[in-house]
């Protein structure tokens, strides 16, 4: 269930929203309007007055609602009505007029409009006009002259929501920490389905936003690449002549008197306000790295396989930090990702923007390798082919499973319901890529006494796994990828090793799989040197696998 405050103001604000609400509207969605509660259960209804003018009634409902703050004459306060949609989702049943009075009665009384049991509250009334949804309207003048007390009343609706969902079985939301996006209006989505679009003009200039933040590498490519998209942006200045924010708008989007219709950045989402945009986009001092290959698809790739231990290791901040530099790349690996996994990608990214936010302040400068490198790959592809992007897939998988598990540590429960989804759509999207891939890999296979010296290897590392992956589909690719990383100076025995120990692969759906990607990924990097590999595969001879104490049993491949 979905409230939402709307503050109304001017001499004519209440005949305007008794109007609204009682009118067909534009598209025609208002059927058979009426009141189903009042602050007095006895307010003219213009939805129920067979023998006069509903007109008439209107006009004598708005009069009754105004009459405190006509009372108070040039003491009323600037904003005069209250105005608050009440939507029930979709699979929701439909409820009765009673159900709907019970409701408003308990968001009045919540939103301190009108408490339980105050004969001198504010007036107020419920209008039905669908069966999904009220509204109730409300006059920000008590009886008594005085003005209501409805601190932090978004707030306190949103948790009488919560309450109302589980008394009636409703679909219970997930309670917010007020970083989510604004939503559209209704307006804006019927305005969005008059002319034959998808999305709203606000969710479009989000994601072009926060595409232009992820691609750019500083203020002036960010409006260049916003320039590019077709996106107009009017920058607001104070005295001074410094930019204090900026609005972005869509061309051809225009409001009734033909002038385009601008968004500010913070009501797209509260990390595109400007100064918000500038803390992203500031350079970082260089974090002390090792060398890396200069290939972006392979620095990417490490850069990501290094989230999960940000997420269980470093501090909240750099953890977060991390989490805003994977929705970035999830933002742009639609662009360089082969076409039939491009939808689901582009729903993987639209998922996880909610879970990249949260109370926690993001330290940008852990996720530096991370950012720069899925620039690079942005603006040159060409580097990465099929079996690279999948790997780079399956360990933004892991960093996805990390983030929902963080998140549900944290209660945030909005952020891991995000999280949640998007792993749907990341695993559709890995098994459109993967299938082609792993077959090609399988078509290279070593020959029969190669694969059997790479079976004696693999059941001395994972011996309870064996048995599986040898019957496993996916046993062919992986020896090819064991072959390569052999051809490339890897002792086979320790790269196994090394994989195993990675991570536990008792919650992986295909062991085989997981290993192919493991291995692939550790082949791409520096080959150790022979005393290194020894000590490495004693260790991890000598260490039985097991997960780490918070890592996400999340079931996978």
């Amino acid at each position: 269930m979905i409230p939402k405050i709307i503050l109304g103001k001017g001499p004519q604000a209440t005949r305007r929203t008794i109007g609204y609400l009682f009118g067909k509207s534009r598209a025609n969605e208002h059927t058979d309007p009426h009141l189903v509660a009042s602050w007095n259960d006895f307010a003219p209804d213009p939805g129920r007055c067979p023998h006069r003018d509903p007109k008439e009634v209107e006009a004598q409902l708005v009069a009754q609602l105004d009459q405190p703050v006509r009372m108070l004459g040039d003491k009323a306060p600037k904003h005069t009505v209250w105005h608050c949609p009440v939507r029930a989702a979709p699979e929701d049943p439909i409820l009765t007029d009673t159900q709907w009075a019970d409701i408003a009665r308990r968001i009045v009384a919540a939103a301190g409009i009108a408490p339980e049991g105050d004969e001198e509250a504010c007036r107020w009334v419920a209008v039905r006009h669908a069966d999904d949804h009220i509204h109730i309207a409300a006059t920000l003048v008590r009886q008594d002259g005085r003005r209501p007390r409805r601190d932090y009343d978004q707030r306190a609706v949103q948790r009488a929501a919560r309450e109302i969902e589980v008394d009636y079985g409703l679909r219970r939301l997930k309670p917010g920490d007020g970083t989510a996006a604004k939503r559209a209006t209704s307006k804006e989505h019927f305005k969005a389905k008059r002319l034959g679009h998808d999305a709203t003009s606000r969710d479009v200039l989000r994601r072009r936003v926060r595409r232009a933040v992820a691609a750019a590498a500083d203020e002036t490519e960010f409006f260049a690449l916003l320039d590019a998209t077709g996106v107009t942006v009017r920058i607001k200045r104070g005295p001074s002549g410094d930019a204090l924010g900026c609005n972005f708008a869509l061309p051809g989007d225009t409001n009734d008197q033909g002038e385009p219709v601008f968004y500010a950045g913070s009501t797209l989402a509260p990390d595109l306000s400007l100064p918000r945009i500038r803390q992203h986009l500031a350079p970082t001092s260089p974090e002390p790295v090792t060398p890396r290959p200069s290939n972006p698809w392979h620095q990417a790739v490490a850069a990501t396989d290094r989230i999960p231990h940000h997420l269980t290791r470093s501090g909240d901040e750099a953890a977060q930090g991390q989490l805003v530099a994977l929705g970035a790349a999830l933002d742009l690996l639609p662009f360089t990702a082969p076409a039939a996994a491009r939808a689901e990608l582009e729903r993987a990214a639209a998922a996880f923007e909610r879970a990249t936010r949260s109370r926690v302040a993001a330290d940008h400068a852990s996720a530096r390798v991370l950012r720069r490198s899925v620039q690079a790959i942005w603006k040159e592809p060409q580097q990465g082919d099929a079996a690279t992007f999948a790997t780079l897939l399956d360990v933004a998988l892991t960093a996805v499973a990390y983030a929902l598990h963080w998140h549900r540590t944290r209660r945030h429960a909005q952020q891991q319901a995000a999280a949640e989804q998007t792993l749907i759509h990341l695993q559709a999207a890995h098994a459109q890529i993967t299938g082609p891939v792993l077959a090609g890999l399988a078509s290279r296979a070593p020959s029969p006494g190669i694969k059997r010296r790479y079976a004696h290897h693999l059941k001395e590392a994972v011996p309870e796994h064996a048995e599986r992956i040898l019957d496993d589909p996916a046993w062919d690719a992986l020896t090819t990828v064991l072959a390569e990383a052999e051809a490339a100076g890897h002792n086979p025995a320790a790269i196994l090793h090394r994989a195993v120990s990675r991570r536990s692969l008792d919650d992986a759906h295909s062991p085989a799989r997981a290993l192919t990607w493991r291995i692939r990924h550790l082949g791409e990097r520096h080959v150790p040197g022979p005393r290194a590999q020894a000590a490495n595969a004693g260790h991890a001879a000598a260490r039985p696998t097991a997960p780490h104490p918070q890592e996400p049993q999340t079931r996978r491949h």
